[in-house]
């Protein structure tokens, strides 16, 4: 499912007009997003939560050339999903 079709789902569900729920979605993308970067968590109660995890530096092999690698430090989004949610999934 593209954006598209999520906005088009939700507004079908939720009686909204599309271009009210773009709006909304944008929204909470931008919400989310803001709350992350100043590293925050954003967690919503039976769905799941976002976070920002540190991911180390480490050595690498590049797979084409075999060539010993540094891969640099880098902040990772990890998304963890709510008991109700993973129950849905099953």
């Amino acid at each position: 499912m593209n954006k598209t079709e999520f906005i088009n789902a939700i507004s079908a569900k939720s009686g909204l007009s599309k271009v009210d729920t773009k709006k909304a979605v944008e929204a909470f993308v931008e919400t989310v997003s803001e709350e992350l970067k100043s590293g925050g968590k954003v967690a919503l109660l039976g769905f799941g939560s976002f976070s920002v995890t540190e991911k180390s530096a480490r050595k690498g092999v590049n797979p084409k050339t075999k060539q010993p690698i540094d891969i640099p430090a880098r902040k990772s989004v990890k998304f963890k999903a709510g008991t109700e949610l993973a129950e849905t999934v099953k």
